[in-house]
């Protein structure tokens, strides 16, 4: 990994946090860091806290790049990859973070063969995220390999073998921060109601989330248990937290929280230029309220 040349297209805070990954955990070399951005003063910005080196123009930027991240919006793909084509490295792996974005368009426009798709997210800015990644037919072992190097620098990485679950991890974790830091808001907004300063609130509501997570992540270190179990514990009869569940319920959160990631999914597959599908039968439906 020290010796190969990798070239972010695309200079964005995800890029920014794979590339200081990469750097923290020893995994590359600066100077082999190539950040691309239309912005002359983003791409130097990089330079002056990483030591990589900066590019403007993407057909310089590749052109001796072993791996070849596209780290664009959606919006400006189709004209990344319409500059780029033909313009990869033969052996180079191509390693795209792009939402909906599908192998084949990438690997089509790209005209190159080897492509990684995959879906981090932003807690990978501090390499506590998780990647839900997957390789076209023709990337190689070893490219692999190089692929899951430089994802796991984001935190956790997961590979899988249908490029469906792509779209679907774009919804559910890709997407899932917003949702955290919306509940959280939600949280220490309440208690500041309830007459908490804003600090004592913040300072409650977040360590309230780490704990409840380190303490399902300790249980299930030594038997599986599924999170309803956890939550009866915390749920007396007639006590405050089933009074709070039997409102949320009533509400309709779950279901609110289900088809905004059903809504995440199917805007994905728009990305993807995918038609819309519709929610079948079987998914859960908006109750009336009347």
């Amino acid at each position: 990994m020290l010796n190969k040349t990798i070239a972010f297209i695309g200079s964005g805070a995800m890029a920014e946090a794979m590339l200081s990954g990469l750097l923290r955990q020893g995994l590359a070399q600066p100077g082999n860091l190539h950040a691309a951005d239309t912005r002359p003063e983003r791409a130097n910005e990089l330079k002056e806290k990483y030591g990589t080196r900066p590019f403007t123009d993407n057909h310089q930027a590749v052109a001796s790049a072993d791996v070849v991240v596209l780290s664009v919006k959606p919006q400006r793909l189709t004209d990344v990859l319409h500059g780029l084509k033909n313009a990869i490295p033969a052996e180079a792996v191509v390693l795209s973070i792009v939402a909906g974005a599908q192998i084949q368009k990438i690997s089509k426009g790209l005209k190159h063969n080897a492509v990684v798709r995959s879906m981090p997210n932003t807690p990978a800015q501090i390499s506590e995220g998780i990647t839900v990644w997957i390789a076209s037919p023709a990337t190689s072992e070893a490219q692999k390999e190089t692929a899951r190097a430089i994802l796991g620098a984001l935190g956790q990485e997961v590979m899988v073998d249908d490029e469906s679950y792509l779209d679907m991890a774009t919804a559910l974790s890709g997407t899932g921060p917003a949702y955290v830091f919306m509940f959280m808001e939600a949280m220490i907004d309440a208690g500041v109601h309830m007459g908490f300063s804003r600090h004592i609130s913040e300072q409650l509501v977040v360590q309230t989330i780490k704990g409840s997570v380190s303490y399902y992540e300790k249980i299930n270190q030594k038997a599986d248990v599924h999170v309803a179990a956890l939550r009866n514990q915390v749920t007396s009869p007639g006590g405050t937290s089933a009074e709070a569940l039997y409102y949320l319920e009533k509400a309709g959160f779950r279901t609110a929280i289900s088809r905004a990631i059903w809504a995440a999914y199917q805007r994905s597959l728009e990305l993807g230029k995918e038609q819309p599908i519709h929610i079948p039968e079987s998914h859960p439906k908006e109750e009336d309220n009347g």
